[in-house]
């Protein structure tokens, strides 16, 4: 049995952690605290990244209008039933949820302390949106409560970056990384596997390149295709193709396969909204693609950092 594993997995997943961690049942509840970017503004660009949706990442998130506590609830309330004694992560997801002032920040993230059962708090952010003080305020919070930091970087290639009109480059993201890790602040690095033109070599040197920061977790996400984005144009006008399922479980096992073992991964997938994913279709079948993974792992008797 792999070491960090309690069942049949082959990888550290983010259930076992929290499991370990709190010993009980933990919950992400997703949040929208009507946050925006620096490159749907202008202060860096226009539009977005180029596979966002209106929502900008936060599709599973909660309405903007309605207050957190509202939004909270209404997660809860749909938990509570099955799981009673459930704890909660509150999870700021959509947009870049450090790009405000600090007096805003600190209004938002302390309300949410204040909840019952909130055993933490995960803010997704871009690593050039960390002020010192903003960073200074967050090793305060990680004092205080579980926090992670989740960094979008999708990929360490600049040119590919450009491409996405991520408004970045890979040696901003780690100025922006290495405040948290200096301030001992938990940091999960997001990746997508799939965008345009990049290669699976690319994809390799991603996480080659990852596995060697120390991070706490990692997300392993698939390209998703939405509706009214440039991503939609650029693939209606076949300028790339998506990866099939049977690419994306190899990539995915490739990868994991070069993780630290000590290292979390929150995903392995990612569900896309039906009513707007253009593809990949058989992305929807979320438990398919677990369980893909899982039997090429067996199928290889691998299992993760066996190639750190």
């Amino acid at each position: 049995m792999f070491i960090y594993s309690d069942t049949n997995k082959r990888y550290h997943t983010f259930d076992y952690h929290l499991k370990h961690k709190f010993n009980s049942k933990v919950f992400k509840v997703s949040l929208n605290a009507g946050f925006t970017c620096p490159n749907i503004d202008g202060s860096k660009g226009y539009g977005g990244c180029t596979y966002c949706s209106s929502l900008g990442s936060g599709d599973f998130g909660g309405s903007p209008n309605l207050s957190l506590k509202t939004q909270f609830d209404e997660v809860k309330s749909n938990v509570h039933n099955k799981w009673p004694d459930a704890k909660y992560i509150a999870y700021f997801q959509a947009n870049t949820n450090t790009y405000a002032p600090l007096e805003t920040l600190k209004r938002i993230f302390e309300e949410v302390l204040t909840y019952e059962d909130v055993v933490g708090i995960s803010i997704a952010t871009r690593a050039d949106c960390i002020p010192d003080e903003a960073a200074d305020y967050l090793m305060n919070l990680s004092k205080r409560t579980f926090l992670i930091v989740e960094l979008g970087l999708q990929t360490i290639h600049d040119e590919i970056g450009e491409k996405i009109n991520r408004c970045h480059s890979y040696a901003d993201f780690l100025i922006g990384f290495n405040k948290l890790k200096s301030r001992n602040i938990n940091v999960c690095v997001h990746i997508i596997n799939g965008l345009p033109n990049e290669t699976k070599e690319m994809m390799i040197d991603t996480i080659n390149a990852v596995a060697k920061l120390n991070v706490h977790s990692v997300k392993l996400h698939l390209l998703h295709v939405i509706k009214e984005t440039k991503m939609a144009e650029q693939y209606q006008n076949n300028e790339f193709e998506l990866l099939s399922l049977e690419n994306y479980v190899n990539i995915i096992c490739d990868q994991i396969e070069r993780l630290p073992q000590e290292v979390v991964i929150q995903r392995i997938t990612g569900d896309g909204d039906k009513n707007i994913l253009i593809g990949p279709l058989w992305s929807t079948n979320k438990l398919v693609v677990m369980n893909s993974i899982d039997k090429e792992l067996m199928r290889r008797n691998s299992y993760q950092g066996i190639k750190f």
